[in-house]
C-alpha cells in the first residue's frame, strides 16, 4: 500500500488536495466546494482525506494551508471562512488520528514552489489581496507576529484609493483582485453583465470546456480579465487600472527582492492565472523602471518574474509538506 501526505489548499470557495508519495511525487487529487465555520471547514477538509486515502492509500500526515493568522495550529481572523479563533489542527488531530500541520496558505504555497523550483523565493500570492510567502534557505518566513510577507499593505502612492487595512494607496489597493473590480466597477454596467459578453466572445479552447471539473485550471476572476481585456481593446479607463495594477505588482516584486535578494519572484493566485498578459506586463514596467538606474538593471528584476503555471498543485504540495 502506498503511503502518502496529503495536502489541503483551503479557499473561501473551493478547496483542493492533492496526495504526495515518497520523493514529492503527485499521486492524485481531488477538489470540492468549501463548506465555512468550523465544523464546515473541518468536513471539508475530512473529505478530502477520504476521498484521497481511500484504501488504497495508507495516510501518513495532513497539511492544511488557510487563509488568516495561524500560528500553533490555531486559526484566526479567516473572517471569508467565518474562522474567528479555531484550533483547527487540534479538531483534526481528533478526527484523522495523523499528524496535522496548520500554517497560511500563501505560507504554505511558498513552500510548493520551493519544492518544485528549489532556490530562494518569493511566492506573491495575488488574489482578492496581496501577501507573499518568503523562502530563504529552505526555510519559510514567519516573522515575530507571524506577518512576515504582508506586502500588500505597503503604500506606493499616498494619494491611492483607501485600503481595507485603513491607509491610503496600498499595492493591493490597486493590484487586488477584489480592488481591480471596486475601480472597474464604480462607473461601468454591472460585471456580470460585462463578463457574459467577453465569455460570449471567447473561442471553447479559452475555457477549456471538454476537461472534466476537476481537471479545468481554475478560472481568471472575472474583473482583472475583463480590464485586461478592455485595455487591449483601447478603453482608457481600464488602461489607467490595468497600468496601476501593473504598477503596483512590479512595485511589490522590487520591494521583495531588494529587502531578500531572492532568487525569484514567483506570481501565483487568481489574478495571476491572466498569464503571461500579467507577467510579461510586469516584467516591462521593471524594465522601465531600471533604465535609469544602473543599480537596479544590475540586479536584473525582470528575469526573476515568474508565474505558477496551471495545474501545478503549488498550494496543496506546500500543505503536504508542512508536517515535516
Amino acid at each position: 500500500m502506498n503511503r502518502v501526505r496529503i495536502g489541503v489548499d483551503v479557499g473561501g470557495t473551493n478547496a483542493e488536495a492533492v496526495a504526495l508519495a515518497a520523493g514529492g511525487r503527485v499521486v492524485a487529487s481531488a477538489r470540492r466546494a468549501t463548506r465555512i465555520g468550523p465544523d464546515g471547514v473541518v468536513d471539508t477538509v475530512r473529505g478530502l482525506v477520504a476521498e484521497l486515502a481511500d484504501g488504497r492509500r495508507e495516510l501518513v500526515s495532513v497539511g492544511v494551508g488557510i487563509p488568516g493568522i495561524v500560528a500553533d495550529g490555531i486559526v484566526r481572523h479567516a473572517v471569508n471562512l467565518d474562522l474567528r479563533e479555531t484550533d483547527l489542527a487540534a479538531a483534526l488531530r481528533g478526527r484523522l488520528a495523523v499528524p496535522v500541520a496548520i500554517d497560511n496558505d500563501v505560507r504554505a504555497a511558498a513552500l510548493g514552489a520551493h519544492a518544485t523550483r528549489g532556490g530562494s523565493l518569493a511566492y506573491l500570492n495575488l488574489g482578492t489581496g496581496i501577501a507573499a510567502g518568503i523562502v530563504t534557505d529552505g526555510t519559510v518566513r514567519r516573522g515575530a507576529s507571524g506577518a512576515a510577507g504582508e506586502i500588500g499593505h505597503i503604500p506606493v502612492d499616498p494619494a491611492g484609493p483607501v485600503c481595507a487595512c485603513g491607509q491610503r494607496g496600498c499595492i493591493e489597493a490597486f493590484a487586488g483582485g477584489a480592488a481591480i473590480a471596486r475601480r472597474w466597477h464604480a462607473t461601468e454596467p454591472a460585471l456580470a453583465e460585462v463578463v457574459g459578453a467577453h465569455a460570449a466572445a471567447r473561442t471553447p479552447t479559452d475555457v477549456s470546456p471538454v476537461l472534466p471539473a476537476t481537471d479545468r485550471p481554475p478560472a481568471i476572476p472575472p474583473a482583472p480579465l475583463v480590464v485586461f481585456d478592455a485595455a487591449d481593446a483601447g478603453d482608457e479607463r481600464a488602461i489607467r487600472i490595468r497600468d496601476d495594477a501593473v504598477h503596483a505588482i512590479a512595485a511589490a516584486a522590487r520591494i521583495l527582492v531588494l529587502a531578500t535578494d531572492v532568487e525569484r519572484v514567483v506570481l501565483g493566485g487568481g489574478v495571476s492565472r491572466l498569464g503571461e498578459r500579467l507577467r510579461g506586463a510586469v516584467a516591462r514596467e521593471l524594465d522601465r523602471a531600471a533604465a535609469a538606474s544602473p543599480f537596479l538593471t544590475e540586479l536584473r528584476l525582470a528575469d526573476r518574474i515568474e508565474r505558477e503555471p496551471a495545474f501545478s498543485h503549488v498550494p496543496a504540495i506546500g500543505a503536504a509538506l508542512l508536517p515535516g
